[in-house]
Order: C-alpha cells, then sequence, then structure tokens
C-alpha cells in the first residue's frame, strides 16, 4: 500500500506508535494519581485503573482495524490522536470536578462498595473517551506501513517494538520525573502537548487541517492556563502547602493551635503538631502508654523505633512527655520527612531513614523496648506489613518485656473486619495482646508484649506522673484496655486482603457519616439537602 507525503517515511509511522504507547502509559499513571487523593493509592483502585484502560485499549483495537480496513485515510487516524491529545489536556481542567460530582451523586444512592463504584465511575468517564481513542493506533498503523506479505512481520514487529519501548519511557518518566517535578496536572499537559505536536506536523506535511490545528493549539493554550495547578483541594483557599511526592499527595493545613498533614482529600489526618503543646486529643495520646508497659527500665532510657514515622508526632509527643528518649523512625516517602523539619518541628536528633519499614527490619540487627506501627493510613494498608511474617519479625526486634504499639485506624465491629484480622494475625504470634478504642475517632490502639504484667505495669507508672493530663489519658488507657484471645482470621504474606477488608471499614464509616443528610435527601429531595449543607 502506498501514501503520499510524510507516510513514505516509515520512521514516522514508527514515531507516532512510540508516542501513542508511552501517551498510554503516562495517562494511566497519571489516572491513578488523580484518583488518589480521592480514593486512595489502594490496588483495588490501581486494579480499576488498569481494568478501564485496557478495556477501553481493547475496544480501540477493533475499531481502529475495522474503520482502517473500511477507509484506509491516515487522517483520520490522526484526527482521533489530535481528539485524544485535546480530552487528556481536559483532565487537569475539568477531572477534579467530575470525580467530585460523581462522588457527591453516587454518595446518596450507593449503599456498599461505594469507593470502588465512585472510582470506576470516574475513570470510566474521563479515561474510557481518550484512550478508546489512542487504541485504534496500533491496528491502523499496522495497515499503513505493511506494503506487501514479505515484509509483514518484520513491520509488525518493529510498530511493537516502538510501542513497548514508549510504553517503558511512558511509565518511568511521569513516576521519577514529571509528577514529583511539576504534578500531575501538568504531566498530563507534557503528554497531551506531545501527541498535538505529533498530528500537527502531519498535518502540516500533509498540507491539510489548518482548522483542527488552529483549534487544538487554541484549546490546549487555554488548557494550560486554566488547568496548571497542583491543587486537589481546590475549595481550601488557605492550605500551608500542597503537593505530590512519588508517592502520596501531600497536603499541609495549620491553624492556631495545630498543624496536619494528610494524604486524602476526603477523610484522614496521618500527622499532627500542637504549637503549643499538650495532648493531641487523637491516638497518638493513647499510643504513648507503650513505653509505659514496659517494666524495669526508665523511660528515658529507652529505645523507639516507629515505622511509619510520617511528620514525627509520636516521637515529639514522647521527647515532650517522656524526655530524651532515644528515638528514630522509618518513612517511605522522604517528602513527608522534609515536611516534618520544616513545618511540624520534628527535632534535628530524631533519625529518619528513607526505608520501607519491612525492608528495615530485614536489613538491622537493633533491638528496641518500643516499636510503634503506624503505616496504615485510610484503606491503604501495606499487606506486607500486616502479616504473621511482618509481625513475627517486629517481636524478634524486641528487647526482653518489649512492647509493640499498634494503631489500626478504622475499628468495626462486623465479623471478620480488618481489625479482627489484624489483632488475630498479632495475637497469634504475641503472648499477650490489649486493644483500646480512642474516644471520638475510628482508630483502635493495640498492645503487644510477650510480657505479660503489661497493663500493671501502666498502672505502676501512672502514679509516678507530673503531668496531670498525661496520668488522666495513661489512666483511661488502663481502665480501657482489654485483652484480646487469638481468633482464626489470619493474614499471610501469601493471602493478605487488605484491600477488600478495608474498603468494606470506609464504606461502614461513610455510610455513618452521610446516614442524616441521606434522609434528608429522600424525604425533602435535592433541595432540601442544598438548604442543609
Amino acid at each position: 500500500m502506498n501514501h503520499s507525503g510524510i507516510l513514505k517515511n516509515k520512521l514516522f509511522l514508527y514515531l507516532t506508535e512510540f508516542f501513542a504507547g508511552m501517551s498510554v502509559m503516562a495517562v494511566e499513571l497519571g489516572a491513578s494519581r488523580l484518583l488518589a487523593p480521592y480514593f486512595s493509592s489502594s490496588q483495588i483502585v490501581w486494579t480499576i485503573v488498569i481494568g478501564t484502560i485496557m478495556i477501553a485499549m481493547a475496544l480501540g483495537n477493533i475499531y481502529g482495524g475495522k474503520s482502517a480496513d473500511k477507509s484506509p485515510n491516515p487522517d483520520k487516524l490522526y484526527g482521533r490522536i489530535l481528539i485524544a491529545a485535546i480530552w487528556i489536556a481536559l483532565i487537569p481542567v475539568v477531572g477534579k470536578y467530575i470525580i467530585l460530582g460523581i462522588s457527591a451523586l453516587l454518595i446518596f444512592t450507593v449503599s456498599n462498595n461505594f469507593l470502588i463504584i465512585a472510582a470506576f465511575a470516574a475513570c470510566m468517564v474521563i479515561f474510557v473517551f481518550p484512550l478508546f481513542l489512542l487504541g485504534t493506533v496500533t491496528p491502523s498503523l499496522v495497515k499503513y506501513s505493511v506494503d506487501s506479505l514479505d515484509d509483514s512481520g518484520q513491520t509488525v514487529g518493529t510498530l511493537g517494538a516502538f510501542n513497548t519501548v514508549g510504553s517503558i519511557i511512558g511509565t518511568f518518566v511521569p513516576t521519577f520525573v514529571t509528577i514529583p517535578a511539576v504534578g500531575t496536572s501538568i504531566t498530563f499537559l507534557i503528554f497531551s502537548g506531545i501527541l498535538i505536536l505529533l498530528s500537527v506536523i502531519y498535518f502540516i506535511c500533509q498540507h491539510t487541517g489548518k482548522k483542527k490545528i488552529a483549534a487544538s493549539v487554541l484549546i490546549f493554550i487555554l488548557c494550560c492556563g486554566l488547568g496548571y495547578s497542583d491543587s486537589f483541594a481546590f475549595w481550601q483557599k488557605d492550605l500551608t502547602y500542597e503537593g505530590e511526592s512519588i508517592y502520596n499527595y501531600l497536603q499541609v493545613s495549620e491553624t492556631d493551635r495545630q498543624v496536619v498533614l494528610s494524604t486524602n482529600v476526603l477523610f484522614g489526618v496521618q500527622s499532627l503538631y500542637m504549637k503549643e503543646g499538650g495532648l493531641t486529643g487523637m491516638y497518638y495520646d493513647y499510643a504513648m502508654a507503650a513505653p509505659l508497659m514496659v517494666p524495669d527500665k526508665p523511660v528515658e532510657d529507652m529505645d523507639v523505633l516507629i515505622l511509619g514515622m510520617g511528620t514525627g508526632t509520636y516521637a515529639t509527643q514522647c521527647r515532650k512527655y517522656f524526655g530524651d528518649m532515644n528515638i528514630e523512625g522509618v518513612e517511605i516517602d522522604e517528602k513527608i520527612t522534609e515536611l516534618s523539619r520544616e513545618y511540624f518541628s520534628l527535632p534535628e536528633d530524631v533519625k529518619v531513614t528513607t526505608y520501607d519499614g519491612r525492608a528495615f527490619l530485614q536489613a538491622v540487627d537493633t533491638t528496641y523496648d518500643v516499636i510503634m506501627v503506624d503505616a496504615y493510613q485510610d484503606i491503604t494498608i501495606p499487606f506486607q506489613m500486616s502479616s504473621v511474617e511482618f509481625f513475627t519479625m517486629v517481636k524478634d526486634h524486641l528487647k526482653d518485656g518489649g512492647v509493640m504499639v499498634v494503631n489500626m485506624n478504622m475499628h468495626g465491629n462486623k465479623e471478620g473486619d480488618i481489625n479482627q484480622y489484624l489483632a488475630d494475625t498479632i495475637a497469634n504470634v504475641f503472648d499477650n495482646v490489649y486493644t483500646v478504642d480512642v474516644a471520638g475517632s475510628t482508630n483502635r490502639e493495640l498492645f503487644a508484649s510477650q510480657h505479660s504484667d503489661m497493663i500493671e505495669v501502666l498502672s505502676d507508672h501512672v502514679e509516678n506522673l507530673s503531668d496531670a493530663g498525661l496520668q488522666n489519658m495513661m489512666q483511661r488507657v488502663a481502665d480501657n484496655s482489654s485483652a484480646y484471645v487469638a481468633g482464626d482470621y489470619l493474614m499471610t504474606d501469601d493471602k493478605a486482603p487488605v484491600e477488600l477488608l478495608g474498603m468494606q471499614v470506609i464504606d461502614q464509616l461513610i455510610q455513618e457519616e452521610v446516614a442524616y443528610y441521606k434522609d434528608i435527601y429522600e424525604e425533602q429531595g435535592i433541595s432540601g439537602l442544598l438548604e442543609h449543607l
């Protein structure tokens, strides 16, 4: 098959395949980052993103092949690429509003699996169409580039190689370069611009499509002006900091009393700093009971390890109330550690290692008096830090009489929920396990040790505390802690369904939160709801 103009040079076709493959992967990674601040970055959300995109690509492959056979006109292909590019450029402008609109609609109409359904609906509306169009590229290019059966295998193989190499680059560049450096919104604009430039070159060389070029460039320029912001919580104008790292969306907000870090715009507080000192009113206060459960050692002389350091709330509070105890932390997100020094007054002498918590334990032989496990946020519980094997490793890194404290931030009441799995797993590793619910929140603290008198030791230490506020809090922990008996809900490295279990609890919490407004909606409709908001 012969084509005129630029398509006589197969290199341009190969470059088209290269940039299409690169853009597909960049959009897929951008999709996960766009959805994560609203729905989390769990494996479930990743599955939804990958699944919907693969469906879109498969349908695009079918349509592209049929279209190329029926009407082998490259103008149509590059027109589709242009439309896909413009759609991708519009995502930073309208994507966040679509996500919130879908969430607002579904939260009052869906009773179960809200996050799954909302994430799937948002992904379908925002990403399926442009990736369907990009899915038409490969079969169309095969049609245009194969001149005879004699070289068809080589040509198709070369196209596949260019697509694969482009996909590899499209995977690494957003993750390690553009998203950390300039954010998700500009990442979409960058790859949209690449596709627009590719189409513009084609139409200019073909001496056609002037109106398409002008309209596309104009829309792209408008999108660059309107969609460059990296703000996901666009309704909040007083944030101290908002940005992204390789691992997280990061938001720092501030009042006269406190500084707060969140990795989700809809729910959850990951770290807290009290400007004027005092207790936080959150689970960190309860967790400070762990050093007081260790027998025969002054708390100021203890060695403490925090897995999931965050911005160091637990370290800061322990230093304030217990003196200069030796504290070190492990935090996988280096950007969070930077924020901890800048906004949360984490002492410079508190060492923080940028590493995965479990990998850190595997790499060191040091033992500790207290190990705080606080790597769980929202529904993104790392499965490798929820298994029998992990908690066995924690136990092996505790000194005699040492205590592990685990923050479980989504306590539920159903049989076989996420916290029952975690507690059963831990109780099958440690001989003594106690739990206490944090008042006024969804958190539950779990204390585990091989030392049988941990609650009695805590009670003895409470009497000697000089700070009245801390004394009252520790007495509350001692009085309300309940011994936990091991059950059969175990998680292992091979089987740890943390995402599904976490999603179930999140659904329950969401339904409890919106029950009041749902009743208004059912009785008075949308007008009544708007009046009460």
